[in-house]
């Protein structure tokens, strides 16, 4: 029997868990380290450096060169989790990433804080809204985004025991908490949430509370809503995906660019497997602007009440 998932009144930003979680790892296994850009206070990490300082390097500002840093560490055994905002994880060290992580197939992963628009007022200069797409575009990449805090520590710890570049994206803002510490996730496999006929609804990150919620508001009229986590992104969970064919309609619901993130990764495989009408939910194609986290959001239409809006126009 499938489990209960509710969206709860706690509320805590993953990048802690990522910060929570790490440590534990680090204690458990001195091959991994934890290469820092200078901001270990906002990525969480300032922790791991007081208790493991032989396992943390400081590079400064200097996003290329953590990569070739860690690109280092990686060919003499070493696990390095590279720590940074998104927008600089992602885009800044992408041609060092490409050719210094994924060329060669290294163990690095790539934990960055400040994911999609939960940097919020700090504008569109450090909203990252295309990195998934990005690099889910690069041979050999795993993109991993969990929903909560729990999510997010059981999902780093797979990512610790996954050989290959990852790269996992962390919100700045707070989240609602919706599973539980004992709950399993693996990487590539979708969490199905609700089991459901009528509609299926795909969502990820800090978005998946608002999928959850509008599917209960949909369920008290009598729709009956499919609710799957696609944490992972690349690989994408094809049969997840497939199963959803049979409700005809699909929703995705992202905090990313509706171009080349989870949206157009889900209508890929639509679009080769058939079956189904999909309705993207996410960042309109445009940069963001300095607003609070919930404004931007709203701006974009992703909303509870834009999530129900669509599913009743797929419905028609």
């Amino acid at each position: 029997m499938m489990s209960t998932y509710n969206v709860t009144e706690k509320k805590i930003a993953t990048r802690e868990g990522f910060g929570h979680e790490i440590v534990e790892l680090g204690k458990k296994n001195k091959n991994i380290y934890v290469v820092d850009i200078d901001i270990g206070k906002s990525c969480k990490t300032t922790e791991f450096a007081n208790q493991l300082p032989n396992q943390h390097i400081n590079v400064g500002i200097a996003e290329q060169n953590a990569a070739g840093l860690a690109a280092g560490l990686a060919t003499t055994g070493k696990i390095p989790f590279i720590s940074t905002y998104a927008v600089f994880g992602s885009l800044r060290m992408l041609e060092q990433i490409r050719q210094e992580v994924c060329y060669p197939h290294l163990n690095v992963k790539i934990a960055c804080s400040h994911g999609g628009l939960t940097p919020a007022n700090d504008g569109g200069s450090h909203q990252a809204i295309e990195d998934m797409g990005v690099l889910r575009t690069i041979p050999n990449m795993t993109v991993i985004m969990a929903a909560d805090y729990a999510s997010t520590r059981k999902l780093v710890s797979k990512a610790a025991e996954h050989y290959g570049p990852v790269y996992l994206r962390f919100t700045r803002d707070t989240v609602p908490v919706i599973y539980g510490e004992d709950e399993e996730f693996e990487i590539g496999k979708a969490k199905k949430l609700k089991d459901g006929k009528d509609i299926a609804i795909i969502a990820n990150g800090d978005t998946l509370h608002l999928a959850l919620k509008a599917s209960e508001l949909l369920e008290n009229e009598g729709v009956s809503v499919k609710l799957l986590d696609f944490h992972t992104i690349k690989p994408l969970d094809r049969d997840a995906v497939v199963d959803c064919l049979s409700t005809g309609r699909i929703i995705t619901v992202e905090d990313h660019n509706i171009l080349n993130g989870l949206g157009s990764a889900v209508s890929e495989v639509v679009a080769e497997e058939g079956g189904a009408v999909v309705r993207r939910i996410g960042v309109q194609d445009k940069f963001g602007e300095s607003a609070p986290y919930e404004k931007l959001l709203e701006m974009n239409g992703i909303t509870i009440d834009n999530i129900v809006a669509t599913a009743h126009s797929l419905l028609k």
